[in-house]
Formats: structure tokens, sequence, C-alpha cells
């Protein structure tokens, strides 16, 4: 009997310690029989639910999956595991399963709006859209003027160029100044040149290496500005020889480095070496082309060189040589036609038109409208992709740069997951926030002003904005190697390959290396130092006439879920696949997986020739590159692409004031995040350090 009482009193010591009485519950006591057979299940629930919010804040997405089934088994309508559970699914990329948990969840009443519109987000995203991308409008969602009240910001802007970070640098004609503007319309550099100051700025573009040009029209000359912002030198000077003009306008450079602008004066295209000295001069009247009359906007792409005449009203072509080669449209198709600015995909040219921005596909020369400002005055002359898909436009008559969006992107929103929350310095708290547009795609730029955090309603203290992943300089990169038999045709290609990439990620991050066999295995994993010597012989995983693809990519991104927040994955390959390359993991998944955890998927090819459509999906859609090994510019600059992928990763800390049980209490926490006339929110929760 006495032994009996002791086991009994033991019982009740472990149940109360599962359950603390002095906690509320985090479930609700509803539909059971008894209060005592419900307090047990919830009691096992939560300690599981606990481990699995702890393990997929860790980026165990897996050992999360399993936590939050079990906290299932014992409450299998309890909506907030449901939600939880499709968030670990989504993170592994596997998003029918958390879509179908979801929708079970938002069925049984949870979630509610928030839930519904995260649900309609990742539907819209796993359809692939028939809708034509250049075909689509854009519309205003924000305008910065050059005055505030009787404070002038600015005067006259002409030209813009975006920055990886979201700012974008403006050049001021009226006020003889470049200023660098932020996202929400702050000015936070102003640079006036040398002493004798700019002369009537006109462009402004980045050339290799990260210098600025700004040409000058009422100087007659080029400024040549370094990152940092300092004045560097002079390029040409006034007159009609070689190296010289009359009022220079827009800029572009080629492959080679070659800086070409446009002559207004002289009627004419001046181009000059990197070094700035003159080469030669072209757009004068020669045999089958009548020469150029008033010369604007310029764009080089690849062997060809497109002048915009805002005479003729038309768009000719060029050889790097400058001999004429055709027109891509036929004249009087712009009324005054200025800058030339790329698309985001380099596919079109987006070109100004006083109140009109229209898109010019390089292919075909067909023209569509992409935006227009109205009957009001405007002289828009310069339009330009921005790196959230925006079109920063700049307008010399209002004295305005507007922000213009895609109408669909006005509508839904911005799509704000709290990814990861780290309580181990409780009442500290650090959370990383990932801020996207419904297509994928990141946006950039956002400060502590874009932000409000509270916990269960309320606001958090201490607040503090600790920084953005896109200006991070940082990068970790897997290279996934193709071990099948073909590669050993390409052996010497596969090293060069691999000591090319090494010698580009110098003091940028960390290196792996992943052998994709039959199956996958981890060569290496360090500094990029130790690859500048790679040796195919020194692979451990042997060639194979089955290679699973698949696999090697989830250990390749497995590796990377705790890395930096800027991260990669390069397939060395010959381009082709097998059969069996996704036999465990679909494509989709396997795209998904990348994508929900801000992964970038590149290829390096070792033979020239197309890639299989399966890894150019992969590329299109998680903001990677094809790269041939033996290309002309080598693949030295393959560190500063990867770098340049936008990445809406933020990151903040605060002093939580919740009341924790010893770490047991769910923690609420809730953004909201505002950027011009869009918005998003999402919600979540932790758990402090047990005690």
């Amino acid at each position: 009997m006495k032994k009996s009482i002791l086991i009994l009193i033991s019982i009740l010591i472990a149940f109360c310690a599962v359950v603390p009485v002095s906690s509320s519950p985090l479930f609700k006591d509803s539909g059971n029989e008894t209060a005592l057979k419900r307090s047990a299940e919830a009691g096992f629930a939560e300690e599981e639910f606990r481990r699995g919010v702890q393990s997929y804040y860790r980026g165990y997405f897996n050992d999360a999956i399993i936590q939050f089934e079990k906290a299932l088994s014992y409450l299998p309508d309890e909506g907030i595991i449901l939600d939880w559970l499709g968030k670990s699914y989504y993170r592994a990329g596997l998003e029918g399963t958390a879509l179908e948990l979801w929708q079970f969840a938002h069925d049984n009443g949870y979630g509610g709006i928030l839930l519904e519109n995260r649900i309609e987000v990742v539907r819209e995203r796993r359809v692939t859209s028939a809708v034509d991308e250049n075909a689509q409008r854009y519309t205003e969602t924000g305008s910065f003027s050059g005055a505030n009240g009787e404070f002038m910001v600015f005067s006259q802007p002409v030209s813009i160029l975006a920055n990886d970070d979201g700012s974008f640098w403006v050049t001021a004609y009226g006020s003889n100044e470049l200023l660098r503007i932020d996202i929400n319309g702050n000015v936070i550099r102003r640079i006036t040149g040398p002493l004798v100051g700019f002369d009537r700025p006109v462009d402004v573009i980045r050339i290799k290496g990260g210098n600025l040009l700004v040409s000058e029209s009422a100087g007659d000359r080029i400024s040549v500005i370094g990152h940092d912002g300092n004045f560097i030198k002079y390029i040409g000077k006034k007159g009609r020889g070689n190296g010289e003009f009359i009022g220079p306008q827009y800029l572009a450079e080629d492959k080679y480095s070659n800086i070409y602008v446009t002559d207004f004066g002289n009627r004419r295209v001046v181009v000059f070496d990197k070094e700035g000295n003159g080469l030669f001069c072209f757009g004068g009247k020669t045999s089958g082309f009548q020469g150029l009359k008033a010369p604007t906007g310029i764009a080089i792409r690849d062997d060809t060189i497109y002048v915009v005449d805002a005479v003729y009203g038309g768009i000719y072509e060029f050889d790097l040589s400058g001999n004429y080669t055709g027109r891509l449209t036929e004249d009087k198709t712009f009324e005054f036609p200025e800058a030339m600015k790329f698309s985001a995909d380099g596919e079109s040219i987006i070109l100004s038109d006083r109140g009109h921005i229209y898109s010019v596909d390089l292919e075909t020369g067909s023209v569509l409208e992409k935006a227009y400002t109205g009957n009001a005055p405007a002289r828009i002359t310069s339009a330009v992709p921005d790196q959230n898909g925006n079109i920063l436009a700049a307008d010399f008559s209002s004295n305005e740069i507007y922000i213009m969006a895609k109408m669909t992107e006005l509508l839904g929103g911005l799509y704000v997951e709290i990814q990861r929350i780290n309580s181990e310095h409780f009442p500290r708290i650090t959370m990383e926030v990932r801020v996207q547009n419904r297509r994928r795609e990141a946006v950039v730029g956002l400060g502590a002003d874009n932000f409000y955090i509270t916990e269960d309603r309320r606001p958090v203290s201490d607040l503090k904005f600790e920084g953005a992943a896109s200006v991070n300089k940082n990068e970790d990169v897997v290279i996934v190697i193709d071990r099948s038999a073909s590669e050993a045709l390409y052996k010497d290609s596969l090293e060069t390959a691999v000591r090319e990439i090494a010698a580009s990620m110098k003091d940028v991050g960390r290196i792996t290396v992943v052998s994709s066999g039959a199956i996958p295995v981890m060569e290496y994993e360090g500094k990029s130092e130790g690859l500048l010597k790679f040796s195919c012989n020194a692979l451990k995983a042997a060639e194979s006439e089955s290679c699973s693809l698949d696999l090697a990519m989830r250990l390749a991104v497995n590796s990377l879920i705790n890395a930096e927040p800027k991260r990669a994955v390069i397939y060395i390959t010959d381009g082709k696949l097998a059969l069996d390359s996704f036999t465990k993991y679909g494509l989709s998944d396997l795209t998904a997986y990348m994508n929900n955890n801000s992964v970038s998927f590149s290829v390096v090819s070792l033979r020239q020739g197309a890639i299989s459509e399966e890894l150019d999906y992969m590329i299109s859609n998680t903001h990677g590159k094809s790269y041939y090994v033996y290309r002309n510019e080598g693949l030295s600059g393959i560190a500063s692409d990867l770098l340049s992928v936008p990445n809406g990763l933020y990151r903040f800390s605060f002093v939580s004031a919740m009341p924790t049980d010893m770490g047991r209490n769910y923690l609420p926490v809730e953004i909201e995040t505002y950027m011009m006339n869009r918005s998003g929110r999402d919600e979540t929760g932790y758990f402090a350090p047990l005690q």
C-alpha cells in the first residue's frame, strides 16, 4: 500500500512538471469528454510543440516536422500546431503539404485573414503564370518631390542609377548635384563634384570596378567619381575632334570597358577607352544611313550599340566599331525620346519619351507602353528598374521622382515572414524578418521606419534595427560537382572552374564542395584558399552512371540554412541531366526549398551550348545565372554576381516584457511592414529558455 502511494505521488509530480498550474494553457480545453484527459493530452502536446518551435528557429526543419506531428497526434485539430507544421514543411520546400495543413487549419476557424492571405500568395506562386511580365503596365505608387515646403531638396532631376541596396543615385541638373536617395525618399549623400563643382550634370552610370561616370552638359566633360564619392578625374573636353564633344548627354559602357557618350552638339557618339583616351567617333552620314541629328539615349548589349535620335524618333543599331547595321524601330516611333536603360532581365530597353515610358523588345523592336503620367505637362528623362521590381522615373518638368509598380503588386501588398527568433539571451530577443513581393522577389532598402513590432499587440521595448542582409559583403557558397561518367571528358575544365570560383571568393565567405554521384559526398568545407589548387583526383566520390542531383542539392542547401544571409549553390556540369536526377525530390520542391531559404542557384557549364530545361528552370526561379567556364571574361566576377542577388532579410533586437513562466509560456510577437502605400504583416511566437 505504501509503495503504491509513493508511485502515485511520483506520477503526480511528473504530471505537474509537464503542465504547471501557474501557466495559462496554450491549447483550449474543448471537444473532450473529461478535463483530465484533455489536460494530459494538452500537456504532452505543449511539450512537443515547444521543442518543435525551437527546432524550427534553429533551422532543423525535419526535426521540427517530427515534433509538430507528435504534438498533432495528441491534439489533431489544434490550429496553431497545424500552422507551425505547415510552416516547417514550407521551409523544407514541400509547399503542397504546407498548403493542405494551412487550409485545414483555416477551415477550422484558425488564422483569419492573415492565414488566408498566406495561402493565397503561396498557392499563386506555385502556379506558372502565363502573363507576360514585359507587357504589364506600371502605375505610380509614390513620388519624391524636389521641394519640401520652402526648402529645395534637389532641382530638375535627369538621370537615375539604381543600387543593389534599394537606394539610387540621381543627377540634379538644376542644383548641380549627384544625390543618393533611399527607398523612403531620404537624401543620404550629396556629391557636388570637385572644387569647381558639377556643371549641369545629365547622366550617371556605374562602370566595371564600381566607379561612377557623370556627364556634364554645360561643362563639356565627364567626371569620374570613386565608389567612395570622391572625384578622381575628368574625361574629354569641349571641341569637335577625337575625344571631344559639345553638350555630352547619355553614357554607356561595352564589355571591353570602352565608354560611349552621345555628343548632342556634334550630332555623333564619342568613344573612349577605359583610361579615358579618345578612340573614335561615329554616327555621321554614311552609305545607307542618313546620319544622327540629335542623339540622346544610348545602350549597349553584347556587340550591338543602340542609339535613339530625338529628332527622327527612331532607334538605330551600330556594331562596336561604330558601323551602322540597321534600325530597331522606325522613325517617328517616339515624340522626343531621351534616356534608354535596360530592363531587369536585359531583354528589352526602357525608353523615356515625354510623359510616356516604353518597353522596346531587342529581338523584334516591338514597342509597349509601360506607364503614362497623364495629360499634365511632363518630361520623363530617365526610367530605370530598381531592385524591388519597381520603375524609378525622373520628371524634369515637375521636379519629381516617381516610383512606379505593377498594378498587381499594389493590390497584393507585401509578403512578410518572421523566419527566426533567438531568445537565448532573454529578455533581449533577436529576430530575423524576410520581406518579399507576391512573386518571391526580395524587397530591399527598408529601414527601421518601415517596420512596427509588437508583442501581444503591445509595442516592444528598446527596439534596435540591426541591419539588412542586402548590404552584407559576405556570402557562403556550396559547389555541387556533377560526377556522371561524361564529366571525365571535362576534367581540366572542371578544375579550372573550381579554381576560378575559389579565386573570386577570396575574403567573401566559406566554400563547401559536394559531389553529386550515386550518393552525395561532402568533399570540402572551409576557406576559398583551400581550393586554389583543386584537383579532381582528390574527390572521394567515384564517377557514376546514376547521379542523384536531388539528394546532392538537399545536402547542399541543408549546409546553408545557418550560413551567411547571402548564400548560393553553384552546380558545375556539362549541362545535361540524367533521367533519374529527381527521383527522391521533385524539381519544384527543390526550387521551393532554395527560394524559401534565400538560396540562389547558378550553373557553370563545362561545354558550350544550351543547358537542360530543368537547370534553366531552377536558375530563372532563384535569381541565379548560367556561365560558360571559358567565357571571355572568365569566372572572376561570379562572387560579385552572387553578392548582388537581392536579399530581403532584416534583423532586429528588442527587450521582451512578456511573462515566461520559467520558459513554458508561448510568447506572441507581431510585425507590420510599410513601403509607400503597400504593407504586409506576420504573426508568430517563441519560447524563452527553460529555467
